[in-house]
């Protein structure tokens, strides 16, 4: 049994796909300490992996808020939402969704993953169609596919051919729901889906739009309720998700949109109904973050965050082309795309070396040939960390540091 997957792992080692766990000894921030995989002393690396956007993972609004309810409810829910396990935090959590998103309804899973698993299956069946942009996050891809409808893949952000799909499901299943699925902002690459034309779309084909905020969540729109919110499409998009786990610093996922789509989810999706509630710490924890984002105060960590993004976007456009150098809009992700595998793994540990934590990201995460550094900045980052790592990319690059067999990074003109 040992050797099971023995070649297999060599063959993931021999294309540099092999991944393995990092070990932090400390609380999420914009620098933390790792665990050195050869046991050497532990290092302080400022931090530029994370999607604690605004900085409220080990904020102590959350922790005071999570160490309140565990006092009150104890550490585990002890069941499921519709067994004995809907607890007061879970109910508080889901009214502040609707309060905040200014949704007609919510309901919370025990993850984003969750969410998409268990919103997309009961939405569509078999002989519906889902139209999927092709870079959109796993979950829910699997979630798609779970649900038996027929799938079609468009290319990103490709109106023309999302277009020429929906004349296709027209044709070949009429009368059937048709489930347009994108994201906001993509985890990868950082940028926006154009949503006033996928809202133009949806409408003409009268199909349904479900929009994954996860990434837009606190970063966009009035006191971070998302891209449809910055662009009044709120009332338009049928289905919103979103999650709890990036900038609002704790954990979970959500669902918002009409009473009668949040009362058939309690009753149809599966990853709600057959999972133990959060932990009530959690769901208190999270209620503690969307009460800070409706604050002036979370607006002004908001903009501070954008300042950041700014800056960011400042110093790096001159490395990469694919960040622009004066559009106002993007979002926290900064993708530095190198191509082959083995060269992004080399710069991540080159900037490692100068004291800056920014994994490499591979295939399967992205297509092959596509390996890439994604750097994400956040509220809480100091101005002279962001300087500091982009000269320390500026470096790498003028030294060849990547220069090799298979090298390719893309830089701009």
């Amino acid at each position: 049994m040992q050797d099971l997957f023995a070649e297999q792992l060599k063959a993931l080692r021999a294309a540099s796909l092999d991944r393995h766990l990092n070990e932090i000894s400390s609380a999420q921030g914009p620098e933390i300490t790792v665990v050195m995989r050869d046991r050497r002393p532990r290092r302080r690396l400022i931090n530029f992996s994370s999607n604690d956007y605004l900085g409220l993972a080990n904020d102590s609004r959350l922790r005071e808020a999570a160490t309140a309810a565990i006092e009150e409810f104890g550490v585990g829910a002890g069941a499921s939402r519709l067994i004995s396990g809907t607890q007061s935090p879970h109910l508080r959590l889901e009214r502040a969704l609707v309060e905040w998103k200014q949704a007609d309804a919510a309901l919370s899973f025990s993850s984003g993953y969750a969410a998409a698993l268990g919103t997309i299956p009961a939405l569509v069946t078999k002989n519906d169609v889902v139209l999927l942009d092709k870079l959109c996050h796993a979950s829910l891809i699997d979630a798609a596919k779970l649900s038996g409808a027929s799938l079609r893949v468009f290319p990103h952000n490709n109106l023309r051919k999302l277009k020429s799909h929906l004349e296709w499901a027209r044709c070949a299943h009429p009368g059937k729901r048709v489930l347009i699925v994108t994201e906001s902002v993509f985890s990868m690459d950082g940028d926006r889906a154009p949503l006033r034309e996928l809202v133009q779309l949806k409408k003409q084909f009268g199909a349904l739009l479900m929009l994954d905020e996860a990434h837009a969540v606190g970063v966009i729109g009035p006191h971070g309720r998302g891209l449809a919110a910055a662009e009044r499409f709120s009332d338009d998009v049928d289905v919103q998700m979103g999650t709890l786990s990036k900038a609002l610093g704790a954990s979970g996922g959500y669902i918002c949109g009409s009473q009668n789509l949040i009362e058939w989810l309690i009753n149809r999706a599966r990853s709600f109904i057959y999972s133990t509630a959060p932990p009530p710490a959690i769901a208190a924890a999270a209620l503690a973050a969307v009460n800070f984002l409706s604050s002036s105060e979370g607006e002004e960590r908001r903009l501070l965050l954008w300042k950041r993004i700014r800056l960011m976007r400042e110093l790096l456009s001159p490395l990469t082309s694919h960040v622009s150098p004066d559009e106002d809009s993007g979002s926290a992700i900064f993708p530095l795309v190198v191509g082959d595998e083995h060269a992004a793994l080399d710069l991540a540990a080159v900037l490692k070396n100068e004291g800056f934590l920014v994994p490499a990201i591979r295939y399967p995460t992205v297509a092959k040939g596509s390996a890439r550094l994604r750097i994400t900045v956040t509220a809480v980052h100091e101005e002279d960390q962001v300087r500091s790592l982009c000269e320390a990319i500026k470096r790498s690059l003028e030294f060849r540091v990547l220069r090799g067999p298979g090298c390719d990074v893309q830089q701009a003109a």
